[in-house]
């Protein structure tokens, strides 16, 4: 019995110390959007643990700017959404795919060369995957200039392009129902 008090508070201490030291920083926790701005008109509305919209244009931008990182979004979508995570964003007032980096969130893409999975103008999905109506795990690993993607556990994209180095992170809304948790980040550098 003396050697579990003994054992008991290093253990905790050892896992307290594992879980610090994982270095994953929670940008979006269902609870409030501090450290986020919006961008556009978009009825972003917390419910649930989610931030969600389904009317409107716009982004959710956070305040901080990132460079090299890897961060994990859980999404849902209905079918007809639109929507992406853009990723070191140049002008973080008037985001579009020509001044980020946007991983794609549309499965109805008229053209499906950047469907969901993909970064719109850099590259395609290695694979088709089709996310409305359930919960989605994006991974994002943003290194340098190579760029990888893992959508649901499925490696979509691991690309080199060197456009972007550093900027914020947006979370868009363009049309459907969009929802978004758990959105966490950790630095590369």
């Amino acid at each position: 019995m003396k050697h579990f008090f003994l054992v008991a508070p290093s253990l905790l201490l050892l896992i307290l110390v594992s879980s610090c030291s994982s270095g994953w920083t929670t940008l979006f926790d269902g609870s409030s959007l501090d450290g986020w701005r919006e961008v556009g008109n978009a009825n972003w509305e917390l419910t649930d643990g989610t931030v969600s919209a389904d009317s409107g244009s716009g982004f959710l931008v956070t305040e901080d700017s990132y460079g090299d990182f890897e961060m994990t979004v859980e999404f849902w979508v209905d079918e007809p959404a639109n929507s992406g995570v853009f990723i070191r964003c140049a002008d973080p007032q008037n985001i579009t795919a020509g001044n980020s980096y946007e991983v794609n969130i549309f499965d109805m893409r008229p053209d499906p060369t950047y469907a969901t999975g993909g970064i719109v103008n850099v590259a395609a999905p290695s694979s088709v995957i089709n996310t409305a109506n359930q919960w989605n795990t994006y991974e994002i690993r943003a290194q340098g200039s190579r760029l990888v993607l893992t959508l649901n556990g499925t490696q979509t994209v691991d690309v080199t392009d060197d456009q972007f180095s550093q900027g914020p992170i947006a979370l868009q809304y363009g049309a459907g129902t969009v929802r978004f948790r758990n959105v966490q980040i950790r630095s590369l550098e």
